[in-house]
């Protein structure tokens, strides 16, 4: 198997145990933008022999969060999760069974490998020893040698068994790793690992050494929690008498307490952060940095620069630090970039949801007015950071009665009847104004404001929360532009009859 640039072949094997999670997604992310860059094939690759753990919902999931954020694979599962794509299907590990035990009985013809009959029994007992002896703990290799005729005693019994691998006592193993250099191993300190389970699937060390030579994987890149299983896998290459990949350990992602992250750190799915609001090629940014960086200076990167730059060099060794503010940055960032027609289509289904769900209030009308929506959509683009912010930022602007506390219209150094007198002057003036537009309407409050001997800020504050509800708005002007001139006056209105009878 040939590991030159031209024919880089990379895989994404994730366990079909729940929604992909950012560590996850980010070694899909560094395999894709790997073969992306060298012209290469990336796989996807389903390592489901852990029945137990399986969630029947997973498989669509995984493939979902691909799809959302762009990462596609030349060959794998077909689109409905079910069948395959491309020519060393299946690429579900479950359909692929008798491949392993193929293997494994090969291992055990060539003394690689043996049966171990030992029951779970007898090696909690052997654990326990172990414990109390305060000795590494690990499998005592009981059936290592055991007679030909006790073997075929027990399999003509029918007794369960696991098949272990035959670990060598002498020597080390060492690898160079692409990413972190050269690492040994004395053989003396691992065990003789399990390859196939007494419920006949594989283990992970079994399976995916046979799948990633059957598939010519020509690198494997994969979180660094594996590094301490390389030594394994090596060894098994090496009983095949096949060439092992180049491997690449690449850092763990971890909270800002610098432990592994989890879900007390925050969401770690990433259809989570879908859901949320976050554009993917904003994600894919973010990911990227995580362990990775173009100069050690640029934060926003295209997707085609990453492609174009992206070197297994630049990722670091140490541990990537997840900082939720920075991603709701980038976000942002990405955000601003849209076209506001753009961003428009992809506000409206957050706008949309049920009110509980972070929509727009129930007593707003779906589906709403696009159009509309394009048009308020500049007011807030420079403050949205995702996008399921977007009802809490526009709700003024859909809502038919607006609900505030009168008292909110008095500004500082102003009194009632002082604002009550501006309100109505106000309302009389732009009940009269033929052009409905930003600037017309600023030139027409600011004339007024002087002639009342006010602030600009103390009146057009009176008049914002008149018309929105609020003390904080997107420019006044352009809101009441975009609300239009019914909508405002009849808000108007409203503000004097509430502070009117406001006791």
């Amino acid at each position: 198997m040939t590991t030159d640039m031209k024919s880089v072949r990379v895989r994404y094997a994730p366990s079909p145990t729940g929604d992909p999670h950012l560590g996850s997604v980010r070694t899909a992310l560094f395999n894709w933008l790997f073969a992306r860059r060298h012209g290469g094939t990336f796989i996807l690759r389903i390592e489901d022999t852990d029945q137990g753990r399986r969630v029947d919902t997973s498989v669509l999931a995984i493939m979902e969060g691909l799809k959302w954020l762009g990462l596609d694979w030349a060959e794998g599962p077909a689109d409905d999760g079910r069948g395959s794509k491309g020519p060393f299907g299946p690429y579900f590990q479950s359909h692929r069974l008798n491949l392993y035990h193929k293997y494994a009985d090969q291992l055990i013809q060539t003394s690689h490998a043996y049966r171990c009959f030992c029951s779970p029994a007898r090696l909690e007992a052997v654990r326990r020893a172990q414990q109390q002896a305060k000795v590494p703990p690990g499998y005592d290799r009981h059936c290592r040698d055991l007679p030909a005729s006790e073997v075929e005693q027990q399999m003509a019994a029918g007794t369960p068994h696991v098949v272990r691998f035959r670990m060598p006592q002498e020597g080390a193993t060492s690898i160079h790793d692409l990413v972190r250099g050269d690492v040994t191993w004395e053989r003396k300190l691992l065990d003789d690992f399990v390859l196939l389970k007494s419920d006949k699937f594989p283990t992970y060390h079994l399976a995916n050494i046979v799948d990633d030579h059957h598939m010519q994987i020509s690198h494997v890149m994969r979180a660094e929690e594996w590094l301490p299983s390389t030594p394994r896998h090596v060894m098994l290459y090496e009983a095949f008498g096949w060439q092992h990949p180049q491997f690449a350990h690449m850092p763990l992602i971890l909270g800002a307490d610098r432990s592994k992250m989890s879900k007390r750190h925050g969401s770690t799915s990433v259809l989570a952060y879908r859901d949320e609001g976050y554009l993917p090629d904003a994600m894919t940014n973010f990911l990227a940095l995580l362990g990775w960086s173009l100069d050690d200076k640029t934060e926003i990167i295209p997707r085609e620069e990453m492609i174009r730059h992206f070197s297994i060099e630049r990722i670091t060794k140490a541990g990537a630090i997840f900082n939720p503010e920075k991603l709701q940055w980038i976000n942002g960032m990405y955000i601003r970039a849209l076209q506001p027609a753009e961003l428009a289509e992809k506000l409206v289904p957050f706008l949309e949801k049920p009110a509980d769900e972070g929509g727009l209030p129930a007593t707003v009308k779906r589906p709403v007015n696009r159009a509309y929506v394009s048009k308020l959509v500049p007011l807030v683009q420079e403050r949205l950071r995702i996008l399921s912010e977007g009802a809490e930022l526009t709700s003024f602007f859909f809502e038919e009665q607006l609900s505030y506390d009168p008292a909110l219209l008095i500004q500082k150094g102003m009194d009632k009847a002082g604002t009550l007198n501006a309100l109505k002057l106000a309302t009389e003036q732009l009940d009269t104004q033929p052009v409905w537009g930003a600037h017309a309407l600023e030139e027409l409050m600011r004339a007024l404001a002087e002639q009342l001997n006010l602030k600009a800020g103390q009146f057009f504050g009176a008049i914002r929360v008149a018309v929105t509800g609020r003390t904080a708005t997107p420019p006044l002007f352009q809101t009441m532009e975009v609300l239009g001139k019914e909508r405002s006056m009849a808000r108007l209105r409203q503000s004097i009859d509430m502070l009117a009878a406001q006791a």
